[in-house]
């Protein structure tokens, strides 16, 4: 038999809970839903979606370079190094 590694309890409002009541093996979809979030989180931020001063500085120093665009195919927004519109 596996042994839990941890235990970790938050609180949520009345909608989440009667929401979340009624999904089977609750503790499986989020444990789930965490990886999930934590593996699309934004690599500079962690996703806070904030800045540090120090963080924006290094942020303005590698957009000088480089460029967000938006994907003609799906869409969504993307970094292009500037130096590939040269090729």
């Amino acid at each position: 038999m596996k042994k839990k590694e941890g235990i970790i309890t938050f609180k949520v409002n009345g909608d989440l809970l009667e929401v979340i009541k009624n999904i089977p093996n609750r503790s499986e979809f989020i444990r789930a839903a965490i990886m999930t979030a934590l593996e699309s989180a934004c690599p500079l931020c962690n996703g806070t979606g904030l800045l540090t001063p120090k963080q924006k500085e290094h942020w303005e120093s590698f957009a000088r370079h480089h460029a967000v665009k938006r994907c003609e195919d799906c869409d969504e927004l993307f970094i292009e190094c500037a130096k590939a519109d040269a090729t």
